[in-house]
């Protein structure tokens, strides 16, 4: 197998190329980085659409020649593809489908805020339909050493599938990368749960309840891992959006999200919140598709 990182000639791919290091380092996968550029003008026919091709072709050769320097310059190595698509997020998912690749891993937005993670066009194209799990760089992680290990591997968990199938991609992950895993569940703060008028007593037993049942899920899942899987659980209290994506390289080298609980089986969808996440977290997060089970 290997890990397909999208590279477009900016700052972002070079920020796509070192998590993919990363990954493929620790993972022992071989790295593929692509570069994709488009197969037919629109606008143009005949002779001027050809050489509008001939054009893109080259200039997407010469991206793929600077991302090898950049890599080459971390004693990272990879192969290299330049291919034709209609769209780069379409070229990336054909080629991860053809290469039966374990993830892709894009950058984010050139204007994005620093450290944050913020995914363009193709990202977010990504994002709603990939074949395989999608990792998001923050910006600026090209200033990182691409041979650093991961060490440590969070994951967002609620009690449903598409959690369990995230926490099912992250436990293989651990194992392969000997990281240990987390286990994160937000839950409200006390004023945030429900209306004052019913009083403080029954208000925190409601909560006590809450907490209980999230904690017997979690423990359930951790005791469901795989052997030789060293997992913890954290409790995070207050919006989940503000929880997860104050978690940064002091805590965990990557967060591990599933996708929503509907939509196309084996894609990456975005729901509601992790669409909101994926535009603040601190740290790589990777999508997981929704499984067939």
């Amino acid at each position: 197998m290997s890990i397909v990182v999208g590279h477009d000639g900016s700052d972002s791919g070079d920020d796509a190329a070192v998590l993919g290091a990363r990954l493929a380092r620790a993972t022992g996968e071989d790295l593929l980085v692509v570069t994709v550029y488009p197969e037919e003008n629109p606008i143009g026919i005949g002779r001027v659409d050809a050489e509008w091709v001939g054009a893109m072709r080259d200039h997407a050769r010469e991206v793929s020649e600077c991302a090898k320097r950049f890599l080459d310059e971390r004693s990272v190595s990879a192969s290299y593809h330049v291919i034709g698509s209609g769209s780069a997020a379409h070229g990336l998912d054909d080629v991860a489908e053809a290469e039966h690749a374990s993830m892709i891993v894009v950058g984010s937005e050139r204007h994005g805020a620093r450290r944050r993670i913020s995914p363009g066009s193709t990202g977010e194209r990504l994002l709603h339909g990939a074949i395989c799990p999608v990792a998001v760089a923050p910006r600026g992680f090209r200033e990182r050493a691409g041979d650093t290990p991961i060490k440590r591997i969070g994951v967002s968990f609620v009690d449903t599938p598409e959690a369990h199938e995230a926490l099912r991609f992250a436990a293989e992950l651990a194992k392969e990368t000997v990281a240990s895993l987390t286990l994160y569940t937000v839950i409200a703060r006390a004023a945030e749960v429900v209306m004052p008028v019913i009083g403080r007593d029954a208000e925190d037993a409601f909560l006590q309840t809450v907490r209980e049942d999230v904690r017997a899920a979690l423990d359930k899942a951790i005791a469901g891992l795989p052997e030789g899987v060293e997992a913890t659980e954290e409790m995070l209290e207050g919006d989940t959006v503000d929880a997860l994506s104050a978690l940064d390289e002091h805590e965990i080298d990557l967060l591990v999200c599933g996708s929503r609980g509907y939509g196309p089986v084996r894609r990456v969808l975005l729901g509601g919140v992790l669409r909101k996440l994926i535009r603040r977290a601190a740290c790589p997060v990777v999508v997981v598709p929704r499984g067939a089970a």
